[in-house]
């Protein structure tokens, strides 16, 4: 990355941009809140003395600890905000599991304080499914049940491959206790996800749930899903949404079979997301309901759709 005086140039900086979002992202779960915290931490950056800036060693590095911090204070008052939201709150689906800002991370490659972060673009198909989860809805919603903290330190290390040293300058404890927060947030995440499907598993169940509801063949609809399925949905008080969860196999499948057969004119499509083979629902042309299906063993446990016209904004550019 070229230095010149102030720091760096400013189109070296904006490159930076990317990769904070894909920081942000997974710490806030939606795109508006992490475009606001990448936002606040170029602010910071400005808002320095030329000759602190001129000091700084490493930018990108400084970056991303500001970037860390500003989503860290976001995340301690996140709970509050839910409080308010109209409806049950939920993370916002990305429409494709590759390309962009979501489909990119870096690494530090030196625990320095200088240490240089580059790109990195997950080759290995391991490193991908490990990427892609990492973005999934069904992560993001495990993740939002952690302590700040614990969310932090598990994003910075476990998906960043952030020293403890460095990630003990963001939020303010040691290293041995941003280990063990990394490690109880590892283990809640590994409970929570105990038992889910593989991606062929997950496919393989999706395919079936779409022939049955297409069908509206209430019989097979119950047949893939848990008798413990459950379907939450999100309007955040902008669409209509269920405000409760919907609970048991025959109260989801009438419930999807029931709302179909009220809008005939709605097209149904299939994308593939971090989360695998994903429903869109568009009428006229325009997206307004995605379905996120969670497959444990070889049923459906858990429907998350989303109808909050904010968070469907990537699926309708």
């Amino acid at each position: 990355m070229t230095t010149t005086r102030g720091g760096f140039d400013p189109a070296a900086l904006d490159e930076e941009r990317g990769k904070l979002m894909s920081l942000a992202y997974r710490m806030l779960g939606t795109v508006a809140d992490a475009e606001d915290a990448v936002q606040e931490t170029y602010a910071r950056w400005y808002r320095l003395p030329e000759a602190e800036r001129e000091a700084i060693e490493n930018p990108a590095a400084w970056l991303t600890r500001v970037a860390s911090r500003v989503c860290l204070d976001a995340l301690g008052s996140a709970r509050a905000r839910r409080e308010r939201y109209v409806g049950e709150w939920m993370p916002e689906p990305l429409p494709r599991a590759d390309g962009g800002w979501a489909g990119s991370a870096w690494h530090a490659v030196s625990g320095l304080p200088g240490a240089r972060f580059e790109a990195q673009q997950a080759t290995d198909p391991l490193d991908r499914v490990s990427l892609d989860e990492s973005v999934s809805t069904a992560m993001l919603i495990v993740l939002e049940s952690l302590t700040p903290a614990e969310r932090v330190a598990f994003v910075l290390h476990d998906v960043f491959a952030m020293p403890f040293a460095e990630i003990a300058e963001v939020v303010g404890r040691s290293p041995e206790a941003c280990r063990q927060l990394a490690t109880s947030a590892r283990r809640h995440v590994r409970e929570r996800r105990a038992g889910a499907a593989t991606r062929e598993q997950h496919d393989a169940v999706v395919r079936a749930f779409i022939a049955a509801a297409d069908g509206g063949d209430l019989a097979a609809l119950v047949a893939v899903l848990d008798p413990g399925v459950e379907l939450h949905s999100d309007g955040g008080g902008l669409a209509t949404a269920v405000r409760r969860p919907v609970l048991g196999a025959d109260r989801v499948a009438r419930f999807l079979v029931g709302t179909l057969s009220k809008r005939p004119a709605m097209r149904m499509s299939v994308e593939r997301t971090a989360d695998g083979l994903t429903l869109a629902f568009a009428e006229d042309g325009v997206v307004d309901s995605v379905a996120v299906l969670d497959v444990s063993g070889d049923r459906v446990s858990r429907i998350w759709i989303m109808r909050n016209p904010e968070k469907l904004r990537r699926w309708n550019r």
